[in-house]
């Protein structure tokens, strides 16, 4: 009954990996919203390096039926640069106040914002800061012949005379340095009551950063009763060098690297089990596995990231194949550390109460956790779900983190309360000191990937931001082979000689007291259960 209720949690998951990644697009962004009512929509955060291009297509924006006063809740978008990652240079000082209507700036940085003028049929382009780039776009001008670079055609009043859209009236593709050009309209189409316009900005070698473009209907800033929009939007950004961001770039090479690193530490495990092979346990076979896992991992993740740059979508053989490794990676991680925490297979073969009841709950978790990377990673940015399932994994994530915790506790526990016992008192205290080393090294490992590698992440300039990928796989290698170090198979180490079972010590030494029994030799068990040795009792 277990096997096939865990047979169909993974069959459901697969199914809905594979229904998810049909409507993935990867770099090439296509968003929908029906009946939205969020006043702010975050479509995308992008690094560009210099001559990097964005191509924004707004296909259609339906307007609540209610009337409202655009002039004082305007609608529109903004691109603005980042410093730091989710450090945004342009911020509202207040939560009421629209960022569309900026009253004033307290920086260089550079920001576009375009608003939307539904009774003119235009989009008032304003450009602030310091800026570097170049814009191509329809601009709505009141003559044929004019030209996008005179004053006449730039002044957001030039087409007041024109409700309706005139084919004669509007230049196709102009180029508009914005570093000269700060203010300018363009046009807006309106079809079938739903309105659109498009236009592709090429980032200069000056203005390379990390940038992030939202949507804003800031009628809906104001409390009270939210209008409901429909909103469809292709956002495409590009590198010189393909479709990914400037700190994405390099990860294809680092998780091909690290996939060769952790396949060789899987091969001197393995050569060490082998070399040791009187001495080894089931579960040392699970850490391999879990390493091998770990290296097949990085290596579908780095194709994923290859056909991501080349194509601007994962193919999805491979992406399917990635999350599955993915999947049973991290289910082999937090099962190999809980076992290990019990002290299953090297000193005993059952699991107390307790011990089942937290992979009861870690085993779950890390199926929710996994389906929450799989949504996240195969949804649009710009969807309310993206950030409710964000913060699911980000919360599943600390609860198993700190679920594995506690068989490490309950260990060092019990040993410190069996180190005070007559005869055992050595022994205990040399693993009480190695439980401790390993509690020490699991809040370090979680500690230094949770939130040291996070805080590196904010902080760091947009094109280094990858070094967070690698501090965390460094980490996690570290943390194995320090692992795999204290639970090593061999005849000393101190984990290992522990009995598998502390009433057979308890009756061992009352049979020896006995002088009944004097003359006669105890058998007794190494903890690998090949070895024997005799006892002379006196």
């Amino acid at each position: 009954m277990d096997a096939a209720h865990s047979g169909g949690v993974v069959a459901g998951c697969l199914l809905l990996l594979l229904l998810l990644l049909a409507g993935c697009d990867a770099r090439i962004h296509k968003l929908t919203l029906q009946n939205e009512t969020r006043f702010v929509v975050d479509l995308n955060t992008f690094g560009f390096y210099g001559n990097g291009t964005l191509d924004v297509n707004l296909l259609s924006l339906r307007l609540p039926e209610q009337p409202v006063n655009y002039s004082v809740h305007p609608v529109g978008f903004t691109l603005s640069r980042s410093r730091v990652n989710g450090v945004l240079s342009y911020t509202a000082e207040e939560t009421e106040t629209c960022p569309l209507t900026p009253t004033k700036f307290t920086n260089n940085e550079p920001l576009v914002l375009f608003l939307l003028d539904f009774n003119m049929y235009s989009v008032h382009v304003k450009a602030v800061g310091d800026q570097d780039n170049v814009l191509e776009a329809k601009i709505k001008t009141p003559e044929a012949a004019a030209t996008p670079v005179k004053p006449a055609a730039t002044q957001p009043h030039d087409g007041l005379k024109h409700k309706e859209q005139d084919p004669t009236s509007v230049a196709h593709d102009p180029q508009m340095q914005l570093e000269k050009l700060k203010q300018f309209t363009l046009a807006l189409d309106k079809t079938n009551g739903s309105y659109s316009f498009s236009f592709h900005l090429v980032v200069g070698a000056l203005a390379e950063g990390l940038y992030t473009l939202k949507f804003h209907y800031c009628r809906n800033r104001v409390p009270g009763i939210k209008l409901p929009y429909s909103l469809a939007v292709e956002v495409t950004e590009r590198n010189p060098g393909g479709f990914l961001s400037a700190a994405e770039i390099p990860l294809s090479r680092l998780y091909i690297a690290m996939a060769g690193v952790f396949f060789v530490a899987a091969m001197v495990w393995i050569y060490t089990l082998m070399k040791h092979r009187y001495s080894v346990f089931k579960i040392h076979w699970l850490m391999a596995a879990l390493a091998f896992t770990k290296s097949t991992s990085l290596v579908f993740h780095s194709i994923n990231y290859h056909f991501i740059n080349t194509e601007g979508h994962p193919i999805e053989g491979w992406a399917v194949m990635y999350y599955i490794t993915h999947l049973l990676k991290g289910a082999l991680l937090f099962i190999t550390l809980a076992l290990i925490g019990t002290g299953w297979a090297f000193v005993k073969y059952i699991l107390s109460d307790k011990e089942k009841k937290i992979f009861m709950i870690v085993i779950p978790l890390q199926v929710l956790a996994n389906v929450a990377f799989i949504i996240i990673e195969s949804t649009e940015e710009g969807t309310s779900e993206y950030y409710l399932w964000k913060e699911i994994l980000f919360l599943v994530d600390l609860i198993c983190c700190g679920a594995i915790l506690f068989p490490v506790v309950w260990s060092i526990r019990h040993l410190q309360e069996a180190s005070s016992t007559d005869g055992k008192a050595a022994m205990n205290l040399e693993k009480l000191k190695l439980f401790r080393h390993y509690y020490v090294m699991i809040v370090c490992y979680i500690y230094f990937t949770r939130i040291i590698a996070i805080l590196l992440k904010v902080t760091m300039p947009f094109q280094w931001q990858w070094c967070y990928e690698f501090l965390v796989e460094v980490s996690t290698l570290v943390f194995f082979v320090l692992t795999g170090y204290k639970f090593r198979p061999a005849s000393n180490n101190p984990y290992l000689q522990l009995p598998q079972d502390e009433e057979d010590v308890e009756m061992d030494e009352v049979v020896t007291e006995s002088g009944a029994m004097e003359g006669i030799s105890k058998v007794k068990k190494t903890c690998n259960g090949r070895e024997r040795q005799k006892e002379s009792t006196l």
